[in-house]
């Protein structure tokens, strides 16, 4: 479980990104959190895997305040928390495999482990016939499978997506949308940041709307209303 409470987070020269964020998200719920550009919702994705520290409140995952780990804790927090993100962020230089068994290797994992891990993962996102191929031999839609995948191999309990359809056509945006709903259906917790009004709607899911920093609206099977 997942809980802000009372958070604010202020930038420098008095920026308010976000102000008394109280939000409970429940173990496998999927949310999205959507607003406008500047409503604060990058923001309050980057407090959960302490990119960025509160300025006031507290924020609780499973009882406990991360607020107050330790930065040599930070690595064990992430491992709970995949991300991805609208620019897929993959390195160019590497294949779909590497990519991904870079992700491992940083996390400890062992070359077996990962040469085990790698395909079954590749084949969840449809991608098994792509491993040996380099980033720029990939359409958008492929590029943010892998990075879904990338996300995914450690086996996080929660799924943050910023954005993930922000570059994509209509398929392929489609093709990640289902792609999130398997992964949630699998147990993972799934956290969707988003100013698609398209994909709010057809999900059906619980919507929480931001505005200048503020939550004005949290419905259980929500529209996007801005």
């Amino acid at each position: 479980m997942i809980l802000f409470k009372d958070t604010t987070k202020i930038y420098p020269r008095n920026v308010v990104a976000l102000e008394n964020i109280n939000l409970k998200i429940d173990r496998g719920e999927f949310i999205s959190i959507v607003g406008q550009s500047g409503a604060g919702k990058t923001t309050l994705l980057k407090l959960l895997t302490l990119e960025e520290r509160p300025t006031r409140g507290k924020i609780f995952l499973d009882g406990q305040d991360i607020t107050l780990l330790k930065n040599s804790q930070f690595p064990f927090l992430r491992r709970r928390i995949g991300v991805v993100f609208q620019d897929f962020k993959l390195l160019e230089k590497k294949t779909v495999f590497e990519n991904i068994a870079f992700a491992m290797e940083v996390a400890g994992f062992t070359p077996d482990e990962i040469k085990k891990d790698v395909p079954q993962i590749l084949e969840m996102v449809g991608l098994r016939d792509k491993e040996k191929n380099f980033s720029s031999e990939l359409s958008g839609g492929e590029k943010q499978r892998v990075s879904l995948a990338r996300a995914l191999v450690n086996g996080p309990e929660i799924l943050m997506a910023d954005e993930p359809t922000g570059n994509l056509d209509l398929l392929n945006t489609k093709d990640i949308l289902k792609l999130l709903l398997k992964i949630n259906a699998l147990g993972t917790t799934v956290i969707l940041a988003t100013h698609n009004k398209d994909i709010v709607n057809v999900l059906n899911k619980r919507v929480v709307t931001l505005d200048s920093g503020r939550i004005i609206l949290d419905q259980p099977k929500g529209r996007y209303m801005i």
